[in-house]
């Protein structure tokens, strides 16, 4: 069902795209792909947001994408850390870009554009002191 939308290979190009996003900053960012909510995606994606640990960032910097391809739902939630800088603008754009590509067919460009300018305002926000990068969430794509 899932290769309707992303096959392995862009699946595994979308957790390069996260690594490559997070490389600069403290940033923690997350993809789940969700099969099986069938209502309410938003209070799901923030059980899942704090299943996954991502309200535990010690600069409170993780970003969570949230789709249901089937529903066409997506919530892109920004830990209090990067939302305070980011504002709800930024989110509110990411995830019209996101629909629009989604839209068309480009359910692998859109994440991957989203996830790669995340990254530039994680950098712009967070970025590495000292030289220290510690992974805090791991990057794999998670799915229910």
């Amino acid at each position: 069902m899932m290769n309707q939308y992303l096959n392995n290979i862009q699946m595994a190009s979308l957790v390069e795209a996260i690594q490559q996003a997070e490389d600069f900053s403290t940033g923690e960012i997350r993809l789940h792909i969700d099969k099986s909510t069938e209502e309410n995606s938003a209070k799901t994606a923030f059980e899942i947001f704090k299943n996954l640990g991502m309200d535990n960032t010690k600069e409170r910097n993780a970003v969570l994408f949230h789709v249901n391809f089937e529903k066409k739902y997506l919530t892109i939630i920004g830990d209090k850390g990067i939302h305070e800088k980011v504002h709800q603008e930024f989110w509110d754009n990411l995830h019209d870009k996101i629909t629009l590509a989604f839209s068309e067919g480009k359910y692998f460009e859109g994440l991957r554009s989203a996830i790669l300018e995340t990254g530039v305002e994680l950098k712009k926000f967070f970025p590495i002191k000292n030289g220290e990068n510690p992974n805090e969430l791991s990057n794999e794509i998670t799915f229910s």
